[in-house]
């Protein structure tokens, strides 16, 4: 059991890769309504956008940033999850945060 520990990490690495890929799609379209949602504006502001305030800027990077976070920590347990269902193993070798 020893050596399938230390190998899945390894091996989780592509569903994690293609969960990451799918969420991240789904949070960008989750953050687009949500903008509108609050804004009632297709295009949120950009840090470069000469004419939108900090205010703005800020508040569409504050919500794009926890959107996003999220969306990868929903996607990094689930896959987690379904590689411990199905191989009986957890497929991070250690305790801790994020790299």
């Amino acid at each position: 059991m020893g050596k399938k520990k230390a190998k899945l990490p390894l091996a989780y690495k592509p569903l994690g890769f293609a969960l990451g890929w799918g969420t991240g799609w789904m949070a960008g379209l989750a953050f687009r309504k949500t903008w509108m949602a609050l804004r009632h504006e297709e295009d949120a502001p950009d840090a470069l956008d000469q004419d939108r305030g900090w205010g703005e800027i800020l508040l569409a990077a504050a919500v794009q940033g926890a959107l996003f976070a999220m969306a990868r920590s929903l996607a990094d347990r689930a896959g987690a999850k379904a590689v411990e269902r199905s191989t009986g193993v957890w497929p991070s070798g250690e305790k801790g945060g994020r790299d």
